[in-house]
């Protein structure tokens, strides 16, 4: 499964449990960490949890692998590693802090637009 594949798996998880402002963005050309971030955010602790639970058993039901999910305990930002992909799924309150679009969805310096895949918001 390719990461493109694979982050359209996790956005489709994540609207099937009504997660909210989803985006996908496109990371490849300005880090070698992943491919892509797909963030979301969910209305409670109970549905973070409930969202990253989803992911988590589409990938593997999909023959793909979860290289780990952190934050579960707390569930204010649970971040779901799928290698090529990145799942960040938080509170509202977390996600305007940190600003993750912001953060990743820029252009580099050559000009180039390099991600700008907000997909699904």
């Amino acid at each position: 499964m390719t990461s493109k594949e694979l982050a359209e798996l996790a956005v489709t998880a994540l609207e099937d449990l009504k997660g909210q402002s989803i985006v996908s963005i496109n990371v490849s050309r300005l880090t070698q960490i992943t491919d892509y971030m797909v963030i979301a955010t969910g209305t409670s602790s109970t549905h973070i949890k409930a969202l990253s639970d989803e992911v988590t058993k589409r990938v593997k039901e999909s023959g793909g692998k979860v290289s780990g999910v952190e934050g579960r305990l707390q569930a204010e930002w649970v971040l779901v590693d799928l290698g090529g992909v990145v799942v960040h799924i938080m509170l509202a309150p977390v996600r305007a802090l940190y600003n993750l679009e912001d953060l990743w969805n820029f252009e580099p310096e050559n000009g180039n637009s390099g991600t700008g895949n907000k997909a699904r918001q």
